[in-house]
């Protein structure tokens, strides 16, 4: 170990022993606290919260010019079959009225189409467009890019992005408890 990391890793039990946890042999234990959560799981809990918060912006970064992250997601759910607005709402975890800006933006764009749903006049179905699929293709490209060369500077590369998908299976399991119990009337 380099003294820098030596010292890194002095100064981080150091601030855990004043935050009333201990080290031992090297590993750091909880003391006490509310959440039952041993402390080496709740570190692991802040730092994969602030890496995603800054893989967010690295993915912004990486999209091609003229389509944002949101763009990106709208599209990826369309072109998946989410062809009513309502639907993308849930799914996209945005507001009604969020949806139809972004629906009318990539409308005007030339990336979304609109047409008047099979069996009900007053419903729109949306689809990508030719462009809108080459867009989001390109969005993707770039995107999974990014996330393998991340993952490729870990430990596990391969199991890293397995990590990553089954935490996608889980965001779209609380999604579908959340619109359950909106459609309940419990909003959470």
């Amino acid at each position: 170990m380099t003294p820098l990391a030596r010292a890194t890793t002095d100064n981080r039990l150091r601030s855990r022993r004043r935050s009333g946890e201990r080290a031992h042999n090297g590993s750091v234990t909880e003391l006490s606290g509310s959440s039952g959560i041993p402390a080496s799981a709740e570190d692991d809990t802040v730092r994969a919260t602030r890496a995603l918060s800054r893989v967010a912006r690295m993915l912004e970064r990486a999209l091609p010019p003229g389509i944002s992250l949101a763009d990106y997601r709208m599209l990826s759910a369309i072109a998946e079959g989410e062809a009513r607005a309502s639907r993308l709402a849930h799914r996209l975890a945005v507001g009604k009225p969020s949806v139809s800006g972004m629906v009318d933006s990539l409308v005007r764009r030339g990336l979304v189409a609109r047409a008047v749903a099979d069996g009900d006049q007053r419903a729109v179905d949306l689809a990508v467009t030719d462009a809108g699929e080459t867009a989001r293709a390109e969005a993707q490209d770039a995107l999974s890019a990014l996330v393998a060369d991340i993952a490729g500077r870990t430990a596990d590369p391969a199991g890293t992005l397995a990590a990553l998908a089954a935490f996608g299976d889980g965001v779209e399991a609380r999604q579908a408890e959340v619109a359950a119990s909106r459609a309940r009337g419990a909003v959470r």
